[in-house]
C-alpha cells in the first residue's frame, strides 16, 4: 500500500512545471543562502569547485559548479572510452537484439530509448552503461570520445526521479522521461549520449558555443539537478573493461573501455609505423 501511494503521489509530482518551479527558485538570489547547507547535507568536496562558496550567486550556478583545473584527469591510453560524468554504475552489459537487460529488473529498447531513431540499427548489439549522478555528483557531462557529433535530438517525456526508488518502483523511466541525445562518430563508429532528466531537474543544457567537434574529455553539457546518462556504443567497436560492474563508482575521465579500430585506422597507423 505504502509502495502504491509513493507511486501516485511520484506520478503527480513528475509533470514538467513542477521542475520548473523548483528550477526557478534554484535560480534565483534567494536561494544563495541554501548553498553552504546544501553543501554541507550532500557532502560535496566543495575544495574541488572552481569558487569559493560565497562566489556562486545562486543554489543553481553551485550545482552547476566547474572543478578546479586538474580534479578529472582524462584517460589518454589510446582509443580509451571514458566516463562522461561522474556517477553510480546502475547497470551495464551487451545489448542483445536491441534489448539492455536487468536495468533494476526491467528490460529496456534501444528502439524506445532513442525514441525509434533511424540510428538505432547500429546499436543492437553494442554494450550500454546506466550511469546515475547523485546530488553530491559534479554534474557536468563531458565527450567519451573524441568525434564529430553528427545528430543531436530533444525528446519530450515526464521528469521521474531516476533514482532507486523511481528505476524500480515506476515503469520504464529511463525511456518516458525527457532525454537529449547526442550521436557522436569517432574513427571506429560511433556512440550515443543519452542525457535522461529527472524530477526537479528544471533543464539540460548544452555549453555555449555548442560544440560539433569534440576531443576527449571535452565539455558538453551539465544537469541543472541529479539525474542519469545512458551511454551506448555501436555493435562490435567496443572492448569493454572487465573489473567494472553495477554498483560501482566512476569519475569523469575514467576509462571504461577501449574503442576497436577499424580496419581503415589500422591499415593508416600501420603505413605510420612502418614510416
Amino acid at each position: 500500500m505504502k509502495r502504491w501511494l509513493l507511486r501516485m503521489m511520484t506520478e503527480l509530482s513528475s509533470r514538467k512545471f513542477v521542475s520548473q518551479l523548483t528550477g526557478r527558485f534554484a535560480k534565483s538570489s534567494l536561494s544563495r543562502r541554501w548553498i553552504p547547507r546544501f553543501a554541507s547535507m550532500y557532502k560535496i568536496p566543495i575544495a574541488d569547485a572552481e569558487k569559493q562558496l560565497d562566489e556562486y550567486r545562486s543554489l543553481n550556478e553551485f550545482f552547476t559548479r566547474r572543478l578546479k583545473p586538474g580534479k578529472r584527469p582524462i584517460d589518454h591510453t589510446p582509443y580509451a572510452l571514458v566516463s562522461p560524468v561522474d556517477a553510480l554504475i546502475t547497470a551495464c552489459g551487451s545489448i542483445k537484439e536491441g534489448l539492455m537487460l536487468e536495468v533494476k529488473g526491467q528490460t529496456y529498447t534501444v528502439e524506445e530509448l532513442l525514441n525509434s531513431s533511424p540510428r538505432i540499427s547500429q546499436y543492437q548489439h553494442g554494450y550500454f552503461w546506466v550511469l546515475y549522478l547523485s546530488p553530491t555528483d559534479y554534474h557536468r557531462i563531458h565527450a567519451p570520445c573524441s568525434g564529430e557529433i553528427v545528430e543531436s535530438e530533444h525528446i519530450a517525456g515526464r521528469v521521474y526521479p531516476v533514482n532507486e526508488f523511481g528505476l524500480t518502483a515506476m515503469r520504464r523511466v529511463l525511456s518516458r522521461n525527457e532525454r537529449l541525445v547526442s550521436y557522436v562518430r569517432h574513427d571506429s563508429g560511433e556512440v550515443a549520449v543519452v542525457k535522461v532528466g529527472a524530477l526537479n531537474v528544471s533543464s539540460i543544457k548544452y555549453v555555449e558555443p555548442r560544440p560539433t567537434k569534440l576531443e576527449r574529455g571535452q565539455e558538453l553539457a551539465y544537469f541543472e539537478f541529479g539525474s542519469t546518462i545512458v551511454l551506448l556504443t555501436q555493435d562490435g567497436t567496443l572492448t569493454p573493461r572487465t573489473d567494472l560492474k553495477v554498483g560501482d563508482k566512476v569519475l569523469m575521465g575514467e576509462k571504461l573501455g577501449t574503442l576497436n579500430q577499424s580496419e581503415q585506422a589500422k591499415t593508416l597507423s600501420a603505413s605510420l609505423d612502418g614510416e
